[in-house]
């Protein structure tokens, strides 16, 4: 997955954030071009990160059949028929544009940078993260049951035990999360607020003036909420469904997505291609709602101190991170370099078995909240070894396992299917 992530994140932004010039392409991979500004994006990047020379060719080499072995695992899913759910390409969508947002400082930044509104971003990354996705799905497919025996691990561990470095510092930790916006109070103002502006539409107010004045879309109100013509898979599943059942020059009503609640109206639809305007009211929180979730978080801190009830009782009751609170606040054990600066400096202060005190936490571009963490376990860096590190070592081992058969699957599809360098 973290091999999905890296891809995602250069490759993709290079595709959207490319040169104006006139490109060239440079390799063709069955229906799939790679460019030349792609490329230049990719080695220009993986250079500075890695401190390396980007004019080296053996570098520029070496990126250029990583983008075409990713090309051909695509044409691989494509002819397994293997597709993504939008919850998928949501996610990762969220996890690339935060890391632009980090590298960047801000959603303003990014947007006077490029010109374009994170929404617009995202719309023009969207097929090239589902593409991304399915090709790690084609790779997962082909082994992702590989696993190797107690004795190649032994093997593998006696081979490269000199190599193997040491094991990072490591946390466990769980938390308990509030979501300020999931009150029923809010939604119902944003919902309300929704409603009154579909009644001004059906009394005859225009359309393109209320978009302006009101919608919480960046990306489209200047033009009047206009969203130009799209095809189907770009937008919210729950949007794509109400806005493709329209008909030319209908008026939706409330459609709710991930991100609020929408007013649609279909201007034209050219096969599976449409062109829409939408208002967007989002679920706003407010001082009140983000100071009653600290304050809970805190007598909830309290009550675990003074052992009033263990911590996973409350995160069973009240935590909104359903996923975590099934397993008692538990998020799993972290490196160092798995965690941002943020949530480091709070781990550090923190004893085995305490809990800090609340802190507000963007888990994406739509949703934040306040949450309060407890550091289960310290595990300081060490010399790998069989008895305290086996699933660690294990890990390794089947990796390095799937490394070799993927080298051997990789020489198989480059006969299988067409690819060519262009001089």
């Amino acid at each position: 997955m973290r091999r999905l992530i890296f891809i995602l994140l250069f490759w993709a932004a290079a595709s959207i954030f490319g040169q104006e010039v006139l490109d060239k392409i440079i390799a063709v991979v069955d229906n799939e071009i790679i460019l030349e500004s792609e490329l230049d994006y990719q080695v220009n990047m993986i250079a500075a990160q890695r401190q390396l020379d980007a004019n080296d060719p053996k570098l520029r080499n070496q990126i250029l059949n990583s983008l075409i072995e990713e090309k051909l695992l695509y044409a691989q899913a494509e002819l397994d028929s293997i597709t993504v759910s939008e919850t998928e390409v949501d996610r990762q969508l969220d996890m690339q544009i935060n890391y632009i947002i980090q590298q960047y400082g801000s959603r303003e930044r990014i947007e006077e940078i490029y010109g374009m509104s994170l929404d617009k971003i995202r719309r023009e990354l969207r097929e090239d993260v589902r593409k991304n996705i399915m090709a790690q799905m084609v790779q997962n497919k082909k082994f992702g049951q590989v696993e190797v025996s107690r004795k190649k691990v032994e093997d593998f561990y006696n081979e490269f035990q000199d190599s193997l470095g040491v094991i990072p510092e490591k946390f466990e930790i769980a938390h308990i999360f509030l979501n300020p916006k999931a009150g029923s109070k809010l939604k119902n103002k944003a919902r309300e607020f929704a409603l009154s502006l579909l009644d001004s539409l059906k009394n005859g107010v225009d359309f393109a003036k209320l978009a302006r004045k009101y919608s919480d879309d960046p990306g489209s109100s200047s033009s009047g909420g206009d969203l130009g013509f799209v095809k189907r898979g770009v937008f919210y599943p729950e949007f794509e469904a109400a806005a493709f059942g329209l008909n030319l020059g209908e008026i939706s009503g409330l459609i709710e997505s991930p991100v609020g609640f929408h007013i649609i109206e279909l201007l034209e639809r050219r096969g599976e291609t449409i062109h829409a305007r939408h208002i967007l009211v989002k679920v706003k929180s407010d001082d009140e709602a983000d100071l009653r979730a600290i304050e809970m978080l805190t007598e909830i801190r309290d009550s675990i101190v003074q052992n009033k009830n263990t911590f996973t009782y409350y995160s069973e009751k009240y935590s909104d991170d359903k996923n975590s609170a099934r397993l008692g606040g538990v998020l799993g054990t972290f490196e160092t370099g798995q965690l941002d600066k943020s949530l480091l400096d709070q781990i550090y202060k923190l004893k085995e078995g305490e809990i800090g005190y609340p802190k507000r936490l963007q888990v994406d571009n739509n949703t934040y909240g306040f949450h309060i963490i407890k550091l289960v376990r310290r595990i300081p860096e060490h010399k790998p070894n069989l008895e305290t590190d086996y699933d660690e070592l294990k890990r390794l081992a089947d990796y390095n396992k799937k490394q070799e058969l993927y080298v051997d699957w990789m020489k198989e599809l480059k006969n299988q299917i067409y690819w060519e360098i262009k001089p």
